[in-house]
Formats: C-alpha cells, structure tokens, sequence
C-alpha cells in the first residue's frame, strides 16, 4: 500500500479535484466550504475540467427541444466555486507514484500539475458499439454541443424536406431515429417531436409526416421507473405517433440510412444514441482494478491500495450497501451526494473530521416527456401526467445549484404554457464539432490508441 503524504506545516493541502460534473462540482462546493474557514488545517482546492462550467445534463432533451437555452444548464465554475484554482484542460494521465497529473489546454499544450489528495470524477462518456457506421454518423446527447446540433439538425431536415421534390428523399429528411429507450432517449423523444409538431402548426402541415422511430434492445420502455410507469409511458409515446421497437437496434448506420437488427431499413439523415454511458476513457489509463469499466472503490470512496485517491460519481464502481453485490448506477442524484460523501472523507484523510461510507436513501425519479406529461415516483408515490410535470419541475428547479440558472429556467417553463416554441437553428454547430470524438472525446470503436 502507498503511504499517505503529508503536507508540510507551512503550507496548505493541495486537494485536486478532476472534473466538473455532479460529483467534481458538488465535492469542490463542499471543500471550499473548509477552505474558506479554516486555518489549522489550510487546504488549496484545484478543479479541473475541459469545460469552464458544470453542465446539468437532465436538461439537454429539452435544449435540443428547443424550450431551453444551452446557457441556462451551464453553471460557470469561476462564480459558483469562489475560492477554486480552476483549471480548463484534459487530463492525460495520472502518476500515482509522484503524486502528479498531465493535463493538456485547449491549445494542445501541457502541464504538469501536483497534488497531496486526489479526487477522480472525470465523469463518463457515450458508450459506443463496434457497429459500422455509428461513429461517423450518429450523434450523441452527453454535451450542450450535441443537444444544440440535435435541434439545428431537426429544423434544417425538416426545412430542406418542404423544399425537397424527390417524395423519398423528403420523407427520409423528415424521419429522425434515436437509439435508447432510458431516461436521455425518451426524453429526447418526445421533446423532439414536440418541437417538430410546433414546426408543423407553424407552417400549416401534418404533424404525422414527421417519423421518429424509438429504437432499444431492452423489452420495456423505462424499466428503471417500474413496470406500471414504463407501461403508460410506452401508451404515451405511441398515441403521439412515435414508432417504438423494442429488442431491436442498429446493425449498421449510413449517411442516408440505418439497417435495424429487426431486417428492416429505414431511410434518415438523423440518428441520435443515447444508449448507455461508460466511465472517462482517463480510467482505463490509470492502470487500477475496475469494475464494469468503472474505477473500484472502497465504501468510502477511497481507491483500493491507494489512500490518498478518491473517486465518484459516473466513473466509479461505488459499492451499493442498500443491495447485495451491487454497484451504484450512474445518475446524478447518486454523483451529487457522492460528492457530499467524498468531500468529507478527503478532509478526513488529514485530520478534519470522521469518515463516513457512502449509502444511498433513493428519492425517486423523474422523467419529463413533453407537453402535459411526465412519469415520476417521489419516495415510491407513482405518478404521471401533469402531478408529475409538476413535481419533476420543481425538482429540476431546487436541483439546478445556481439562483441566475434557476429563473432563467422558471422562466422558460412558464414561457412554455404561454408562447410556441421559438423555431431557431443557428447554425453554429457543424456536424464534425458534434461528433463523439470532438465534442465527447471517444475514440472510434477499433481505432489505434
């Protein structure tokens, strides 16, 4: 096992924080809140991270919906994290042994950066399947990049479409595929298909010529909110027309077309996979035992052999004590209070405080689905239709972690029940920016290393 360093008496702890989502940010909140009080035992908190803000992803089907600004689910880090070292770069690679990070800028350039306590949570990525043509082809919903291209993509389609004479071509433009059938792609689903019946009563044309195919191997819609919920939710999605298929996927995906394991070919332009996430390519680097392709920790977040290592959040195997055998499943509400959990070890690790196992009380889950409908379960109480657009509202609302995002949010919803949506494609995202490489930073399945 390594031994712990310690600082020395005359300077402060340097804690580094990797990445800032769920995890990263809430653990750097709570750190600094130490910082900022303490002297006997002086800390210095650097987070670091691609992205200058915290990107609350629950909320992207609805930036690519178009009822969201992309800036009202970024949370600047330099506002909310007063106190912080921030750091915008990528983390190449880790060396346990010095106690020392390489981090390369948005310029390519590099730095080395030390620290005496370690928190991972680099988050995860889209995970992709060796499936010829998904990589070059298909777009994701993991950054406010992808969500932005996924609405400009939709409106460009679906305009090209009225101006298209080829009667196959057109209908291919208006046909929009989405791969997953969890929380992220249903909800893209729907709010989807809401902005496109918008586009549709604005300019006087059927609704039902647009085609959105609902693709999952899975047998239920949503299992994760129950067999009841799953159910009404399916019942949902078919009376807006959606064509959902399940134990069934993409076998091969072109420019033009997506080939379904079910033998059938459905003629697109647009495929969008929201079929799973794994952990932060930046953990298979690290050389450490993994679980599930997650990190493995101990129930306190600390890393096997490793006691000045913690981890969190997405890309880590976070044991759930709630269940036998079982590791935590990455959604934010388990990253946020992982991050509490964690915050508080690493202060405890150099002499502030007790540690504490990480264990899990499930508030329940909220899934929003377009207008007047969503699916919830707040501590166990199923609900659907507009008692639960309520309640994952507020939910999102009290979530959000910054008061400015917050009403810009309230605002939108309530702009909602009023106004249509605004049809706007900017432009601004090419498809190259929004492919996985770019804007998530995944190889393509079988590329060299």
């Amino acid at each position: 096992m390594t031994e712990t360093p310690a600082a020395a008496p005359d300077r402060a702890t340097r804690i580094v924080v990797v990445g800032a989502g769920f995890a990263g940010f809430e653990t750097a909140r709570r750190l600094l809140r130490h910082q900022h009080r303490s002297t006997d035992q002086p800390i210095r908190v650097t987070l670091i991270s691609p992205d200058d803000f915290m990107l609350y992803t629950p909320l992207l089907p609805d930036v690519a919906g178009g009822l969201l600004d992309a800036r009202f689910v970024a949370i600047p880090l330099a506002e909310s994290l007063p106190g912080a070292e921030l750091i915008a770069g990528r983390v190449d690679s880790v060396d346990l042994d010095r106690h020392t990070l390489r981090i390369r800028n948005r310029e390519d350039a590099e730095e080395t950066v030390e620290w005496d306590r370690l928190v991972l949570t680099p988050g995860s990525v889209t995970r992709l399947f060796d499936i010829p043509g998904l990589a070059e082809h298909a777009r994701g919903l993991k950054t406010a990049t992808e969500a932005l291209y996924l609405r400009d993509q939709m409106l460009e389609q679906l305009e090209l479409a009225s101006r298209e004479p080829d009667p196959a071509v057109a209908r291919a433009r208006r046909t929009f595929v989405v791969v997953g059938a969890s929380y992220a792609g249903t909800e893209l689903t729907a709010q989807l298909r809401a902005l496109a019946d918008e586009v549709a009563r604005h300019r006087g044309t059927d609704p039902d010529d647009v085609r959105f195919v609902l693709l999952d191997m899975a047998d239920r819609v949503m299992p994760e909110v129950g067999e009841k919920l799953g159910d009404r939710v399916l019942e949902v999605l078919r009376g807006r027309g959606i064509d959902v298929r399940l134990g069934t996927t993409i076998d091969r995906l072109t420019a033009e077309s997506a080939e379904l394991s079910d033998g059938t070919t459905v003629e697109t332009r647009t495929v969008a996979w929201a079929a799973g996430v794994t952990a932060s390519p930046l953990i298979q680097e690290l050389g450490l035992p993994t679980e599930k392709g997650r990190l493995t920790v101990g129930a306190d977040l600390s890393v096997p052999g490793h006691p000045d290592v913690f981890a969190a959040g997405d890309a880590a195997a976070v044991p759930d004590l709630t269940k036998d055998d079982a590791i935590t499943p990455p959604t934010a509400q388990h990253a946020v209070r992982q991050g509490k959990v964690v915050a508080r070890n690493v202060l405890a690790s150099i002499g502030v405080g007790t540690r504490k196992n990480y264990k899990h009380n499930d508030l329940g889950l909220v899934v929003d689905l377009g207008p007047r409908f969503a699916v919830a379960n707040p501590v166990g109480v199923h609900l659907s239709g507009y008692p639960a657009k309520l309640v994952t509202r507020a939910y999102h609302l009290l979530a959000l972690p910054r008061g400015a995002n917050r009403m810009a949010v309230s605002a939108a919803y309530l702009g909602d029940a009023v106004y249509p949506r605004p049809l706007v494609s900017f432009g601004l995202v090419s498809a190259d920016e929004a492919s996985f490489p770019r804007s998530q930073g995944i190889p393509a399945p079988g590329a060299e290393s």
